[in-house]
């Protein structure tokens, strides 16, 4: 088991160490992007990566206060579902309304893989080949339908 100062030096390592490995790879179109720190430049839509001791996920986060306004933001998601599909060559879990960590409504579009701990050293090959081609096929993706969401 590792104290909470290890187990932070450890997260704060994979997460640079991630960093470092997409640094050359460019956005969709063709910009440097901060990938661990993805800017979708619309407010309340995040694209976000997790990891802890079991799992790890990908999302596409709502976090609008306003539930009517989250879920139209959702449905709007859902006329673009198959090319988002097309573009991750997989299909994600959608939950509309449901609950973060911290017990805030919000509405996810997400897929995870377990198990894999972001405290192994041995899973962070694992966890960049999860998080590289899904983060980068998101970019894709939000290159050309972001300007849907622009309000």
């Amino acid at each position: 088991m590792y104290s909470k100062e290890q187990a932070s030096q450890l997260r704060q390592a994979f997460w640079t160490a991630f960093g470092q490995y997409m640094g050359p790879v460019l956005s969709a179109e063709g910009l440097r992007t901060n990938w661990v720190n993805y800017k979708t430049g619309v407010k309340h839509i995040f694209f976000r990566m997790q990891a802890d001791n079991k799992h790890a996920s990908i999302s596409i986060e709502i976090t609008h206060p306003d539930k009517e306004l989250q879920q139209l933001f959702f449905e709007q998601f859902a006329t673009y579902k198959n090319v988002l599909q097309n573009t991750l060559n997989e299909n994600w879990e959608w939950q509309l309304h449901t609950t973060d960590e911290y017990g805030k409504t919000i509405s996810r579009i997400s897929t995870e893989i377990a198990p894999v701990s972001i405290y192994q050293k041995e899973d962070w090959p694992k966890l960049i080949s999860f998080f590289k081609p899904r983060i980068v096929a998101l970019d894709e993706f939000w290159s050309d339908a972001k300007y849907a969401f622009e309000v």
